[in-house]
């Protein structure tokens, strides 16, 4: 019997209420580990062993000035975006589109922004995956502008590009722990984040 999710997180401490409180047989928990290369790796085994029906990310995330959104709100992917794959030029920064280089062939043919089909929350916002977390309010402001972004993470572009190659809808849903801007981990606030995110989901479950 396929798992209806399959829920994934980056860390263990994103998913302590989600073991508590869902029911294994029907919901399977992955911790992928920090970054996109763990993430596509622990969700293509996720996948060839068990087959989910959608997959969904939770965890925490950043978000850049001018999102909108506070530490302690959730938010879900709308879409997910790679904010750094490409190249840097004299005239900016590349993304695939300009390079002509799709990251699935399609059709239609898929290049940095990834589509959401699975909508845990009425909030729903672009997020950003970036393999180097993001640590000055100059940079932030650059990211935001070039990509439409509201919400940095590590791993979600790389849940859904895996996602997009099997098929499988997925979503996303995170808890805002800290705003993108000069790095300050005194203004973090990762544990009520991470328990936003949860509680939101275990939510949405109850209700589908």
């Amino acid at each position: 019997m396929h798992p209806d999710l399959l829920i994934c997180t980056a860390t263990e401490l994103e998913s302590t209420r989600l073991r508590r409180d869902l029911d294994p047989a029907r919901i399977e928990l992955l911790c992928m580990g920090v970054g996109p290369v763990n993430a596509a790796h622990a969700v293509t085994l996720a996948i060839l062993r068990s087959r989910p029906s959608a997959i969904i990310v939770c965890g925490i995330g950043g978000a850049y000035p001018g999102s909108g959104l506070a530490i302690g709100d959730v938010a879900c992917a709308d879409t997910e975006y790679y904010g750094d794959l490409g190249a840097t030029s004299p005239a900016g920064f590349l993304d695939m589109h300009a390079l002509g280089f799709p990251i699935v062939a399609g059709p239609p043919p898929i290049y940095n922004e990834l589509p959401m089909q699975v909508f845990p929350s009425s909030a729903r916002v672009r997020f950003v995956t970036m393999s180097s977390c993001t640590g000055t309010d100059a940079a932030a402001r650059e990211i935001e502008a070039r990509t439409g972004g509201a919400v940095e993470n590590m791993e979600g572009a790389a849940v859904a590009h895996v996602a997009a190659m099997h098929g499988i809808p997925v979503g996303e849903l995170r808890g805002i722990s800290n705003m993108v801007t000069n790095r300050d981990t005194s203004a973090w606030r990762i544990h009520e984040a991470a328990t936003a995110a949860q509680e939101a989901l275990l939510s949405w479950i109850a209700r589908r």
